[in-house]
């Protein structure tokens, strides 16, 4: 099962939610966060990047960067930027980018049902951003941007969302990245009692982009239930944590791309002819690729297609026959010695967002040949969290990203 529950959000005033709204802590550093927040003292990046209310070059990580998060918070609070629902809702969140529209179900979802592997993850996490994460939760006792999880689509949970997307929205603003960000509140005890007994046949959830944060939350209520101690209930607040949940069919994978700085030595030539003993390759293709186990190459103002020869990959093993691994096990690693693409300086990774063109800008600018990848599926994540497996990192773009800020769950209330 999958057990959901309403809560009472902190949330912005109307006239107020097109400034407070900001784009997530962790697509952007220190540096754009200053410049994106510049004149904008609502801007919500005053909590989730807090360093940016303190001099240049102050550690992010500093005692005094996680006191500026609680400070931030709570003065949006006290000023009456936000201001908090007066009983448990659910939020119906809906994304419009182009053409693509996108609408999820903002609700709490349990700690411990990820502990029982019925929230499902598929990738690693760095233990550094996690406990960065976990103390901005611990210390603000919010969780200040949700973490955004998706579920195999069910046709009356559709039909309720979409009857709920009929009435007035609370929030309908623009961002200037020109998406959509519509925000619709469900009060109803009725439509409350119907989602939540429809989600509860749902047999898992799957983490979808916020790995960092669903840790950091768990780690929150793990530790808050040592504290509680044998009393406790298992229906604390530290026990749930804020999510929006989407169906599956709904979302957007873009391709996460690759580009190398080096040919490990190799000349072009070699380098070209090692290739081919696992791809066939062929010269002045299309730059993007149009099917699963190809990949578009860019190297020497010119584009090629390589698609990787049959027997190349286990085709019975969910992570070894996605392409991010087809790539990284028949050329990234052997060919050019990227052993480890997590911790190797010589590979950048470009999400599909910002197009070709900033591959060949790469490329052109100095690095030796840049990847593209056709995007890894929904069914393909869901299939290898299901298996109990990782994905390799940097597998999974998605688009469009949730604005901070509209919704903000703090556990005591």
């Amino acid at each position: 099962m999958s057990q959901i529950k309403p809560f009472r959000a902190f949330r912005p005033k109307v006239e107020l939610a097109s400034e407070v709204a900001s784009v997530p802590y962790d697509v952007i550093n220190t540096k754009e966060a200053r410049q994106m927040a510049q004149g904008k003292p609502h801007s919500f990046l005053h909590v989730g990047r807090p360093e940016i209310n303190l001099p240049e070059g102050v550690d992010e990580h500093s005692d005094e960067v996680y006191a500026a998060g609680v400070n931030a918070l709570n003065q949006f609070i006290k000023d009456g930027i936000l201001f908090q629902e007066n009983k448990p809702c659910f939020y119906v969140y809906q994304q419009r980018m182009g053409d693509h529209v996108q609408a999820g179900l903002v609700c709490l979802c349990s700690v411990r049902e990820y502990e029982n592997d019925l929230i499902k993850k598929h990738e690693y996490t760095r233990k550094d951003k996690e406990d960065d994460r976990t103390r901005h939760v611990t210390e603000q006792g919010a969780n200040a941007e949700p973490v955004f999880l998706t579920y195999p689509a069910i046709p009356y949970i559709d039909n309720l969302v979409n009857k709920v997307r009929e009435a007035k929205p609370a929030y309908s603003i623009t961002t200037p990245d020109e998406i959509g960000h519509t925000i619709w509140v469900i009060g109803d005890e009725s439509i409350i009692y119907s989602l939540t007994n429809l989600f509860s046949g749902i047999p898992a959830l799957y983490i979808a982009d916020g790995h960092h944060r669903t840790a950091a939350a768990i780690r929150y209520g793990q530790a808050r239930r040592t504290t509680a101690g044998e009393g406790a209930s298992g229906d604390e607040p530290f026990e749930f944590f804020m999510a929006v949940v989407f169906p599956h069919n709904q979302l957007k994978i873009m391709d996460y791309n690759r580009v190398v700085k080096d040919l490990n030595g190799l000349s072009k030539d070699h380098f070209l002819e090692k290739i081919k003993e696992k791809f066939n390759i062929i010269p002045n293709s299309t730059r993007t690729p149009q099917s699963q186990h190809s990949f578009g190459m860019y190297m020497d103002g010119k584009w090629q297609t390589l698609t990787a020869k049959q027997g190349t990959w286990d085709s019975n093993d969910h992570v070894k026959s996605l392409d991010v691994s087809i790539l990284q096990d028949n050329l990234l690693q052997p060919i050019l010695g990227i052993n480890d693409p997590r911790t190797d300086t010589r590979i950048d990774f470009v999400g599909g967002i910002r197009g070709m063109e900033e591959l060949e800008k790469r490329v052109n600018d100095g690095a030796a040949v840049a990847f593209a990848l056709f995007p890894t599926s929904l069914t393909e994540l869901m299939a290898v969290s299901d298996a109990g497996q990782i994905m390799p990192p940097k597998s999974t773009w998605f688009e469009p990203k949730l604005r901070s800020g509209l919704l903000v769950r703090v556990y005591e209330s």
